[in-house]
């Protein structure tokens, strides 16, 4: 599988942060600012993780649902320095693969990173409704 993250965080100084820390790590990054700017890039490219920052992105649970569904090998890493979204509370228990919280600890991102890409997780559960 493919070491490739698309980053979705309206903050462009903070993209370009994780962006440069995970191209360090060997792993290929593409900002983006927005939902809108996602969907158009899933329907040409293959992503298959997405990093969204769920702080500076308006997203709610349709949405989640919607590029799970349109794009089901995918999987988002949500970002946040909230520790409850209750906007978002079936996004997070079926279709999030993990919520990491904010100031990010670099530990934990990469070892979410490693459960995908090194132990090929079956992205299947993230098709349930």
């Amino acid at each position: 599988m493919e070491k490739r993250i698309a980053v979705v965080d309206a903050d462009e100084n903070q993209c370009q942060e994780l962006c440069a820390l995970l191209e360090e790590k060997g792993y290929q990054t593409t900002p983006m600012d927005s939902i809108r700017y996602l969907e158009r890039y899933l329907k040409t490219s293959a992503y298959p993780t997405v990093i969204l920052d769920l702080d500076t992105i308006p997203v709610d649970n349709r949405v989640i649902r919607e590029l799970i569904i349109k794009n089901p090998g995918i999987y988002i890493l949500g970002l946040s320095k909230d520790r409850y979204h209750p906007e978002l509370r079936d996004a997070i228990c079926y279709h999030i693969f993990a919520c990491i919280n904010k100031p990010l600890v670099l530990d934990e991102l990469f070892y979410w990173l490693k459960c995908i890409y090194e132990n090929d997780i079956d992205p299947k559960y993230q098709t349930e409704t």
